[in-house]
């Protein structure tokens, strides 16, 4: 669950968003966040989305990765940004997503600070 969820439920409460849109925007956010702390799974999730990562470094299929789950968003529609977030929203998304009960199940912490550089990359 993690910092995808604990994100996912203030930003789809203040904006009215489905809960599974909301995972699928923020998803590459988070995975990037998540990269030094799941370095074997990203491999395995290059593969289950097509990536041919034959020869690739760490780096490559990590980032590899994550450019097929955003890929895929943009495939099926979910949006990459969120043009109604605005600075004013910043402090109530961080807190609420900062104390989420998912949270703590993140493979790394996750500071307001960090919490807010990801929401920022929805702007």
């Amino acid at each position: 669950l993690g910092c995808v969820h604990s994100m996912a439920h203030p930003l789809g409460a203040r904006f009215d968003i489905p809960h599974g849109v909301a995972n699928a925007l923020l998803l590459p956010t988070v995975m990037e966040f998540n990269m030094p702390s799941s370095i074997v799974k990203y491999g395995r999730i290059a593969k289950a989305m097509g990536v041919d990562t034959t020869g690739m470094d760490q780096a490559a299929y990590r980032q590899a990765a994550i450019d097929a789950v955003q890929q895929l968003s943009v495939d099926v529609g979910i949006p990459t940004k969120l043009e109604k977030l605005t600075e004013n929203e910043l402090a109530f998304l961080c807190e609420s997503a900062a104390a989420d009960a998912c949270a703590p199940g993140n493979p790394k912490a996750a500071t307001l600070a960090d919490f807010e550089a990801m929401f920022r990359k929805l702007m």
